[in-house]
Formats: C-alpha cells, sequence, structure tokens
C-alpha cells in the first residue's frame, strides 16, 4: 500500500469524488422514497408470522437497504478501476494528478459502464434463480415446503454469488490497465483467480473487514450527532421501526458516510488494484517487465 501513500493526493481525490457522487445519490434516494419505511416493524403484533406475510414485510424492508449497497458495490468498482491507474503509474516511479486519471479512464467509461451493469446483474440473477422455485410454491400455496427450497435455493444462490465475485474481482484492474473489451476484461480476470480463488478470497473479506471497521469508527460520530438532531424518529427509524426521519438527519448521515468512504475506498479498491498486480507478476513476470520499462523510462532521462 506504499503506492497508494505516497501518491495520496490522486488517490483521495478519485475516493472523495466517488464518495460524493455514491452517498449524494444514496441520500437522495432514501429522503425521496425511503425517508418513511415500514421495515419489519409490521411483524412485532404478530408472534407467528406467517411464510407469505414475512416475505411480504421483507420485501417491504430490501429496497431501503438496497439502494446503499448497491452504491457502496458501484462505488468500490469505479474507485477500484481508477486507482488501477494510479498504481499502475507508481509502480513504474511516476506521478499522476487526479486529471490525469481522469483522462487515461476516459476512453474506457463505456467498458466500465458495461461492467458495472453486468458484475452485478449476474450476481441478481443467480439470487433470483436460487429463490424462483421456492417462491412458485409459494405463490402455489406450498408455504412451509416453497420456505424450505427457497432457504436452500439462497444458500446455493449466496455460495454461487461469491464465487462470481471472486473470479471476476478483478476484472475492472485488467479493463483499465490492459485496454481490452469487456469479456476480455472477465476472461482475465478468471485466468488470474483461477487456481488462487481461495487466497484471494481470503484478502478480499480481510480489507472488507478493515474498511468496515474503520468505516464505523468514522461514522459513529456523525450517527450520534444525526440521531441527537433527528430525536427519537431517528432512532426508531435505525432500528426499523415505522417512522419518517427528517432531511437534516439524512444529510448528516450522508457526510459521515462520505468522509468514512474517502478512507475505506482506496482500503478495498486499493486491495483489488494490488491483488491484480500481485497475480501478474506471479503468473507472468511482470515484474521484469515493470523493471524494463522502469530501465528504459531512466535512460530516456
Amino acid at each position: 500500500m506504499s503506492a497508494l501513500r505516497a501518491h495520496w493526493r490522486p488517490v483521495l481525490g478519485v475516493s472523495l469524488a466517488v464518495a460524493l457522487v455514491t452517498h449524494a445519490v444514496t441520500t437522495a434516494a432514501t429522503g425521496l422514497w425511503f425517508r418513511d419505511t415500514s421495515g419489519l416493524d409490521s411483524l412485532e403484533n404478530d408472534p407467528n408470522p406467517s411464510v407469505r406475510e414475512a416475505l411480504d414485510a421483507l420485501g417491504h424492508a430490501l429496497p431501503g437497504s438496497a439502494v446503499p449497497l448497491a452504491a457502496g458495490v458501484l462505488g468500490t468498482m469505479v474507485t477500484t478501476a481508477l486507482l488501477t491507474i494510479v498504481i499502475g503509474r507508481a509502480v513504474l516511479g511516476r506521478s499522476v494528478s487526479p486529471g490525469e486519471v481522469w483522462r487515461d479512464a476516459r476512453p474506457r467509461l463505456l467498458q466500465l459502464c458495461g461492467l458495472l451493469l453486468l458484475l452485478p446483474g449476474l450476481v441478481a440473477v443467480t439470487f433470483a434463480a436460487g429463490l424462483a422455485p421456492g417462491l412458485l410454491l409459494i405463490a402455489a400455496d406450498a408455504d412451509s415446503e416453497g420456505a424450505a427450497l427457497a432457504l436452500l435455493g439462497g444458500l446455493g444462490a449466496t455460495a454461487a454469488a461469491l464465487w462470481l465475485w471472486i473470479r471476476y474481482s478483478l476484472a475492472a484492474p485488467a479493463l483499465m490497465l490492459e485496454k481490452q473489451g469487456l469479456s476480455a476484461a472477465m476472461r482475465r480476470s478468471a485466468k488470474l483467480v483461477g487456481g488462487a480463488w481461495w487466497r484471494v478470497l481470503g484478502i478480499q473479506l480481510l480489507a472488507l473487514l478493515i474498511a468496515f471497521v474503520v468505516s464505523a469508527v468514522v461514522e459513529i460520530p456523525t450517527s450520534i450527532v444525526g440521531m441527537a438532531i433527528g430525536g427519537d424518529n431517528a432512532m426508531d427509524w435505525l432500528s426499523g421501526e415505522s417512522v419518517s426521519v427528517s432531511w437534516t438527519f439524512l444529510v448528516v448521515i450522508g457526510i459521515g458516510g462520505v468522509l468514512a468512504s474517502t478512507i475505506t475506498l482506496p482500503i478495498s479498491a486499493g486491495v483489488t488494484a494490488l491483488l491484480y498486480v500481485d497475480q501478474r507478476i506471479r503468473r507472468e513476470a511482470l515484474d521484469l517487465e515493470l523493471t524494463d520499462a522502469a530501465e528504459m523510462r531512466g535512460d530516456e532521462k
């Protein structure tokens, strides 16, 4: 991570820009459509809800959580792609400004947008395929059998989605550095991860854990401020009860999210970018190519 520390200005610039966009979208979407949320509190007065009632309550609660989750995933992928350019320059001993990062990334934006849509789409299709048989049984009034099948399908879909996430986790760096098409970048990721799936999984999970802890440390103070401003309604909203919170509360929480993401995005995105470089060094002797490139650059000077 020394490369990221040595080039902290473009790193923080990229992370701040992505964090501002993602949290602005999340705050606006929450305030416009999910500020008055029913959550799961509809089940509190029913100690023995039916499967259908539980699914209905879950269906009302999920959209409000899906927006920040999707924004976070997309933000991490965008940051990974952009920071790959910074790291690619850094390993050659070259400095880069945020403007240069944008100029290098701009020709690849169309392919990057395709990747941002394709990978979450694959995960969504995986979960839909896993849950569909059980949900069809529930729709046919076979609640207990459908619930059991949906649970098994959900577990299988989770395992499959995790496999897909790791298999294609290096696609964004491959897309930006190798300047290939979308399908070629995904094949490159699968090739680089092949044989090292568990290692890549462990490193990615560790990076997520570190980012989660850092994010919690940063967001707790702003959450306390938000609760103080929002009062009891804000605390009820955080616990999932049916309340409506103020825009002031959402903005304060959004500011905390921007600060946290500006710090944590370089962690998760930087680890992915460095994993890409590391796998290429292990499999393709990229370090020798980088050494030759650095020596040629030194000769030019």
